[in-house]
């Protein structure tokens, strides 16, 4: 696991998961398996059937003289791959009820490839954040006194 985004499970209602390679050049593939990536601000969009993931900060890698002449912009937009199927399903929800598509973490493959989990999600409102915290404080205080018994 090469980079989590924390703050998703708290903004969004997970409904749907899948999995999505990422296009990167040679230097963000060699920062991102160092875990020099962030996800918190980041989401994907269907333009023209492809699917883009916005907002996405690779830093730059800084063990390679190249890499360093030519920064590049750290979040560039990035194509994403998906087969034609699972961008026509998921496209399809996303226009009909209005979700959006949340990358939740980043990983490398067993054949060394740069992986992106993305969850179809819906966005959670106030008072439904403020319930999730008052279910996480009850349990750390059940757990809090179980222990202690």
């Amino acid at each position: 696991m090469l980079a989590t985004n924390r703050k998703a499970h708290f903004r969004f209602v997970i409904l749907e998961t899948c999995e999505a390679g990422v296009i990167l050049t040679g230097s963000e593939a060699k920062s991102a398996k160092t875990g020099n990536i962030n996800l918190s601000d980041a989401y994907a969009i269907f333009k023209n059937d492809e699917c883009w993931l916005m907002n996405c900060h690779i830093a730059p890698y800084t063990f390679d003289a190249s890499a360093m002449r030519n920064p590049g912009d750290p979040t560039r937009t990035r194509k994403l791959l998906l087969h034609k199927q699972e961008i026509d399903r998921i496209s399809g929800k996303m226009r009909a009820k209005g979700f959006t598509l949340v990358p939740l973490d980043v990983y490398v493959s067993d054949r060394s490839v740069v992986k992106i989990t993305l969850a179809l999600a819906k966005g959670k409102k106030g008072p439904d954040r403020k319930e999730d915290i008052k279910k996480k404080d009850i349990e750390r205080e059940l757990a809090r006194d179980y222990k202690l018994r």
